[in-house]
């Protein structure tokens, strides 16, 4: 049986109370050192500090669950040269650390990529990162499938 409090669910952020995401952006707030206290950080996105310590410890990004994870992407790209590069390129840019690489052959001009990647030092979060994957040309679609921890 699992004990309470120990599940975790992936939830969507327009989903989630006002409190919970405002005190997902204080801790990222503070992660990058955009301010210096914990009050300024509050005070800035309008969430009182009772309210964020009441939920610091429990909820998180989704980039963040683990200083040591592994999250897999699935793109679908075009079938051009160089497109798979500037994914890579990208990736190594955030310094995610890459594990596994599997591209199936392309079909109708259009080729699936699975990369499982660890996080551990990236300079970015994921969602920041997939943006910047989307926006690439020739990247048709990327979306994280999976995370896991070590």
């Amino acid at each position: 049986m699992i004990k309470k409090g120990r599940r975790f669910f992936l939830v969507r952020e327009d989903l989630l109370p006002e409190a919970i995401v405002k005190t997902i952006k204080v801790k990222e707030i503070l992660i990058r050192n955009q301010v210096s206290t914990v009050n300024k950080a509050v005070a800035k996105v309008g969430l009182s500090r009772s309210a964020f310590y009441k939920y610091k410890d429990g909820v998180f990004p989704f980039h963040q669950w683990n200083s040591s994870e592994t999250v897999t992407l699935v793109l679908v790209l075009e079938h051009r040269s160089g497109i798979l590069s500037k994914v890579l390129n990208t990736l190594a840019g955030t310094r995610a650390n890459i594990l596994t690489i599997n591209q199936n052959i392309p079909i109708h001009g259009l080729a699936s990529v699975t990369i499982t990647f660890e996080t551990t030092d990236m300079e970015s979060d994921i969602d920041e990162t997939t943006d910047r994957l989307k926006v690439l040309d020739g990247v048709r679609e990327a979306y994280p499938v999976g995370h896991n921890f070590k």
